[in-house]
């Protein structure tokens, strides 16, 4: 029976993958790709780019092809056979990596290309290949000898481990801990579709009474609306201290060792390639000339946030006090007094937006809103193996009817699921063997599901969760670039690479699009006119406190990875208290632990990046500018932006393509205009 990773079908047949698949399909995957790699190591000096960049982009793309679904797998059904699967595929895929990264003929072949009289034929988008290629082989230490090279393979082989351990820390911390009772009256204040969630959850577990779990969607609502102070704090001090030395579960998923491992090894590999730090390594890939460049973007964000933050909290206190009766805020009554305050001063909160915004409503309306003003349709199909019967399917066509891109919908939260919201690649648009490769993406979420006789309905925060990842979605999947280097997301800026997403975060606050995308669940009624007034007067409610929590996380990120590795916990933590005596108007108790969850910047692509979505904010509300002077689905700015942005993917530095677009380089107005902060 054909191994299915191999079987060479357009998309991943996912009802036939079994674990047992994965291991086998990478190492013939990986033999063969090495096999081409010799080959093209023994073709003569000259090349071209047929002879030399298709192939290595061939070889990439066949890797991925077999890889993706297993690595989207284990995020999906983390079930210890996955994870046993996935681990046992890393060692061979890294050191391949490695090895190709510093294969020096190779590289010499295409700095020959790069040099020669030939390569002014090449297009420009050629060109920004090879030349990325290039410093993809510097950074990957292709200059390096003997020991130094043995100890750079070490050092890849040993982050990869880490990377997965951490996230896999998070996970069993976060299923792990439950509040269960008997007591229906523990769950006062708590929206009705949780406590049902939480009833739900106590049968499936054969237990009587309600279960609470960490679950992003349970957590929050417990943290703004659950009246019993006792369990709001048993929460807080459970999810604050996953996978930490800290909390209830106290060293069970310890992140420490590996977070502090991951820091010294990402400094001693970029000190190997005569980097100061990690964070100077980082920034070659990045828009961001430095590391000063971007703490002082950074602390003048702060600078002119924190007045608004301090009147923020001063407010805070002084109604949580007078009409909560609560004397002394405490970390777990910040988010409930928050809630109530907003409550009192524009009469509404997430609860009462919920049942506006059923999930197929949405869905339909933010596709009503692309069709608007990119001219593309969404069409979903119903034929497609995925890997859980509630992952949906789509397909989107432009005007003319080619197809452009496809994507996997799996939008609810489950056991065995990774926590949070992103994209990723399944297919990037390419040429293959004459043919053209459609864009395919995996859009993930964890949403609640439905209840009893509703369907499953979304926050407004939900709501902008979505249109964030379809963003991304989008800007990989209506690409017109043909190689897979730097089509879609690929070669883009990652200080850039959250425009299309935040953008599209945009659409979620207008006039002419809310009827679009809200619709009573059961009166059939689009949200009233009085409360899209409220949603919009509360649109900055407490915007500098939460502006001021993103700089202190992107802060500590660049100064964690700027300067020595801590030798410990303690000097790990001092980092991040210096931080939030700089910055911050909310200092947590001393046992959380956010930088143990942190996936960001220690297992994900935000190591000394996460500054990324704020310098992407500035972007992305600046583009958004020319359609709020145009009209929110002006078609001709429409087209203007898919054509500059999200056609181009990494085909052209992302600075460029946004004067293209927006006729200027960027200004930060446009971000503390829409976050009420220009005042």
């Amino acid at each position: 029976m054909t191994n299915p990773l191999l079987s060479g079908t357009e998309l991943p047949q996912f009802k036939q993958i079994l674990p047992s698949h994965a291991l086998p399909a990478v190492q013939v995957v990986l033999q063969e790709s090495q096999k081409k790699l010799n080959a093209l190591m023994t073709l003569s000096d000259f090349l071209t780019w047929d002879d030399l960049m298709n192939p290595l982009e061939d070889i990439s793309a066949s890797i991925h092809k077999s890889w993706s679904p297993v690595s989207h797998l284990n995020a999906v059904t983390n079930t210890s056979e996955w994870r046993d699967a996935y681990n046992a595929c890393l060692p061979s895929l890294t050191e391949f990596s490695t090895a190709l990264g510093q294969n020096r003929v190779l590289y010499e072949k295409i700095k020959l290309l790069s040099e020669s009289a030939y390569f002014s034929t090449l297009s420009n988008i050629q060109k920004k290949i090879v030349q990325d290629e290039l410093r993809s082989f510097r950074l990957a230490g292709v200059a390096l000898e003997g020991d130094a090279k043995v100890r750079y393979a070490a050092i890849q082989q040993r982050i990869s481990e880490l990377t997965t351990k951490f996230e896999e820390n998070i996970l069993d911390a976060t299923q792990h801990w439950v509040y269960s009772t008997d007591n229906k009256d523990d769950l006062r204040g708590l929206p009705e579709h949780i406590i049902q969630f939480a009833q739900a959850k106590a049968t499936e577990k054969n237990q009587s009474g309600y279960i609470l779990t960490l679950d992003a969607p349970i957590y929050i609502a417990a943290m703004k609306y659950a009246e019993n102070r006792n369990l709001r704090e048993q929460m807080y001090k459970a999810y604050s201290t996953r996978a930490s030395d800290q909390g209830p579960d106290a060293g069970k998923f310890d992140n420490t060792d590996v977070i502090l491992e991951l820091l010294r090894l990402r400094e001693e590999k970029s000190q190997l390639l005569d980097f100061q730090h990690y964070a100077e390594y980082s920034l070659v890939t990045k828009m961001a000339d430095s590391v000063d460049q971007v703490l002082d973007f950074l602390r003048d964000l702060a600078k002119k946030t924190r007045p608004f933050a301090e009147k923020e909290m001063s407010e805070l206190k002084l109604f949580a006090k007078e009409s909560l009766n609560i004397s002394e805020l405490s970390a777990w009554d910040i988010a409930f007094a928050s809630e109530k305050l907003q409550q009192e001063k524009y009469a509404i909160n997430e609860e009462i937006l919920r049942p506006f915004f059923p999930i197929d409503k949405v869905l339909s309306g933010m596709f009503a809103i692309i069709e608007k003003i990119y001219g593309m349709h969404v069409t979903e199909m119903n034929d497609v193996e995925t890997w859980h019967p509630d992952v949906r399917f789509f397909e989107i066509c432009d005007e003319a009817g080619e197809l452009r891109g496809k994507f996997y919908l799996d939008m609810y939260a489950r056991e065995k699921k990774r926590g949070g919201a992103w994209m990723d690649d399944c297919r990037s648009r390419r040429i293959e063997n004459g043919k053209l490769v459609t864009p395919v993406a995996y859009l993930i979420s964890n949403f609640t599901q439905a209840m009893q006789n509703q369907p499953a309905l979304l926050t407004h925060d939900e709501v902008i969760t979505l249109f964030h990842e379809f963003g991304h979605g989008l800007h990989h999947m209506l690409t017109q670039v043909n190689y897979g280097a730097v089509s879609g997301v690929n070669g883009v800026e990652w200080d850039a690479v959250e425009l299309p997403s935040q953008f599209m975060e945009n659409f979620c606050w207008q006039q002419d699009t809310i009827p679009l995308i809200s619709e009573h669940f059961e009166t059939k009624e689009p949200l009233p006119e009085n409360l899209f007034k409220a949603m919009l007067a509360a649109k900055n409610f407490q915007s500098a406190m939460q502006m001021l929590r993103q700089l202190e996380f992107s802060i500590f990120d660049l100064l964690l990875y700027s300067q020595s590795a801590p030798a410990n916990a303690l000097e790990l933590q001092k980092v991040l208290d210096k931080v939030r005596a700089e910055i911050a108007v909310i200092i947590p108790p001393a046992f959380n632990r956010f930088q143990h969850g942190f996936s960001h910047i220690f297992a994900g692509g935000y190591s000394a990046g996460y500054y990324s979505y704020k310098w992407a904010e500035v972007l992305s509300s600046d583009a958004f500018s020319k359609f709020e002077e145009n009209g929110v689905l002006d078609r001709k700015t429409g087209q203007e932006f898919l054509s500059a942005i999200l056609e181009r993917g990494g085909s052209q530095a992302a600075m460029e393509l946004f004067v293209e677009f927006r006729g200027r380089e960027p200004n930060a107005e446009a971000l503390l205009k829409h976050s009420g902060l220009n005042a």
